[in-house]
């Protein structure tokens, strides 16, 4: 049988298991219903299997129909997905693309660079939601997400766009007055100015050493949390994008340097394809170029 020919009335087939009707999917498919029973009646022949139960009321799947079905709609997704991807490759970024980052990180570092995309491609269309919870990418629609931190679905595609190691620290004056830690023992005695987490996160002999801090101040905001550490409240842990200005400023000092937590990580995730979309491809390849670029990125702190 000739490759060509393989092909013919597949998606006649599927238009008709879709809509239960030749002339429903004669309509879906912009064909005349002769055309569709035509190269249904032909795919039969090259199977030697009916596919369909028909009467004049309705169309019905046979057993051989079903299986077939399943096999198809597998086969005829990579079909159109591999006409796609050469397509896309000549192609700008177009259409929508919707995406997810969480508020404080998305603001600072984020939109300002998925904007800075934008104005280079005038076909794509944007809509971002700064949230601070773990959106369902698949069940809600979005083609990206920013996540930063450790990840936990391994059914997405992720991309480590930029570092993310975790600061403990406390100002000049806080250390003046109550005295700086040396293990982590200590921390008990401190006062700890509590974000987001419930939990700091710690390195102990090559282990995670999970601590809960207790203190006089609590708000799930970063720059807050920034805020009371240089005005000398307690003590705090930050991600790097936060503090690298002030240790160079000499406003905080990092503490603990041997207990650090290993590094994590800023994620770019998107659902799985088997060809992925060029426009997610693209302004990941962005975001990742323009994080690099920013200052607070330029500096490790050790």
């Amino acid at each position: 049988m000739s490759g060509m020919y393989r092909w013919e009335g597949l998606d006649e087939f599927l238009a008709v298991a879709e809509h239960g009707s030749f002339y429903r999917a004669a309509e879906h498919l912009r064909v005349s219903p002769s055309h569709v029973s035509r190269q249904v009646a032909r795919l039969e022949d090259r199977l030697q299997a009916r596919l369909f139960y028909r009467t004049t009321r309705r169309v019905s799947l046979t057993e051989a129909g079903q299986v077939f079905l399943a096999r198809c709609q597998r086969l005829v997704e990579e079909r159109d997905e591999a006409f796609l991807a050469i397509s896309d490759l000549q192609s700008a970024p177009a259409g929508l693309l919707r995406m997810s980052t969480a508020v404080a990180y998305g603001e600072r570092f984020i939109v300002p660079l998925v904007n800075d995309f934008m104005a280079q491609h005038a076909r794509l269309k944007v809509e971002i939601e700064l949230t601070n919870r773990n959106v369902d990418l698949v069940h809600e629609g979005y083609d990206l997400a920013i996540r930063l931190g450790r990840l936990s679905d391994s059914s997405l595609v992720a991309t480590r766009i930029a570092p993310r190691t975790m600061y403990l620290c406390a100002a000049p004056s806080y250390l003046e007055r109550y005295g700086r830690p040396h293990t982590l023992s200590e921390l008990a005695r401190h006062n700890c100015l509590l974000g987001t987490s419930d939990t700091w996160m710690f390195q102990l002999d090559g282990r995670e050493y999970p601590f809960r801090p207790s203190g006089n101040w609590r708000c799930n905001s970063g720059y807050a949390v920034l805020d009371a550490a240089l005005r000398g409240f307690g003590l705090c842990q930050l991600p790097d994008y936060y503090v690298l200005g002030p240790f160079r400023r000499g406003e905080l000092v990092p503490l603990l340097d041997a207990n650090r937590p290993p590094n994590t990580a800023v994620w770019a995730v998107s659902p799985q394809r088997r060809h992925p979309l060029p426009k997610v491809r693209l302004l990941v390849e962005a975001l990742k170029g323009g994080l690099a670029r920013c200052p607070e990125y330029s500096e490790v702190v050790g």
